[in-house]
């Protein structure tokens, strides 16, 4: 046994940071079975009553912007290429079991929705062939020159593109939201990269702080609002210009009329080299790859 009188002095590490251990006492308030409450002695930013009052909100919104920038930093992602699409979209297998099961219900709304998720199906074959695609030519580059997969963190596309890049082994970003309706994160983001979000704003923010291209697929309001979130940043010249594909040409010229925006003069015509159609997951990446110049994979 060490005599106490002869041990030699502790010695302490300089660069170590304290903190009080806030959050241990909360736990163990919440193992003895008790609510939390109101409490003015608790310290401050472990508060949750405090931390979600009104007059917070500003902090909250710091704190969304931070985490998963911070996140980002740590495993070197600092370029993204964007994936955003449908949530509701499914790989055809799926589709085609939803279809089955609507057909056998008989119920004449189901199987009208269980035929365009048949229809669509594609789509999520060709997200997650983007993904990997990404993936493929990042492999091969220096750890400044990647390119990582970013998505809503959702299913249907966004699972698809995560897919694409798991598929391959590489890391990919997944910038979810906290809805009425839940809606988790998909496996196939990266554990450590995959964040959840209260505030659109804050979350779109995201999007854009790393984005070197878009390419967005058929979607419906939250698509279309992500999508032009973009285009108003650039066509403003908010944000630096970058590619913005629309995956799916005739669904997109179905959905949108942009011509009438020029014709009514609520847009100049050079607004529409924006963005580009394309109807092929390679053809996508090589827009990209000309805009950048990037070299051959």
């Amino acid at each position: 046994m060490t005599d106490p009188h002869t041990a030699p002095p502790a010695t302490h590490d300089i660069t170590e940071r304290r903190l009080a251990d806030a959050w241990a006492e909360l736990q163990a308030h919440s193992d003895s079975g008790n609510p939390l409450a109101a409490d003015a002695y608790r310290l401050a930013f472990a508060d949750p009553e405090f931390l979600l009052r009104r007059e917070t909100r500003g902090i909250r919104m710091q704190l969304e912007l931070l985490k998963p920038d911070l996140a980002q930093q740590q495993l070197g992602i600092e370029s993204t290429i964007v994936v955003f699409g449908s949530a509701r979209f499914r790989e055809q297998s799926e589709a085609e079991a939803s279809l089955r099961a609507a057909e056998a219900s008989g119920e004449p709304r189901a199987i009208a929705k269980a035929r365009a998720m048949v229809r669509n199906a594609h789509y999520y074959d060709r997200a997650r062939e983007f993904g990997r695609i990404v993936a493929q030519y990042s492999a091969h580059c220096l750890p400044h020159e990647k390119l990582f997969i970013c998505t809503g963190g959702g299913p249907g596309i966004m699972e698809a593109a995560s897919r694409g890049a798991h598929d391959e082994g590489a890391l990919n970003v997944g910038l979810n939201i906290a809805l009425p309706h839940e809606q988790s994160a998909n496996p196939y983001i990266s554990p450590r990269l995959s964040f959840k979000f209260h505030y659109f704003a804050l979350r779109k923010m995201h999007f854009m702080m790393r984005a070197k291209a878009l390419l967005a697929f058929p979607g419906g309001f939250g698509t279309l609002d992500e999508l032009f979130e973009v285009i108003t940043l650039v066509q403003c010249k908010k944000s630096k210009p970058v590619p913005i594909l629309l995956y799916g040409s005739d669904y997109w010229k179905r959905l949108l009329d942009l011509e009438l925006l020029v014709e009514e003069g609520t847009i100049s015509p050079e607004d529409l080299q924006l963005f580009q159609y394309v109807d092929d997951p390679q053809v996508a990446w090589e827009a990209i790859v000309k805009f950048y110049q990037l070299p051959a994979g």
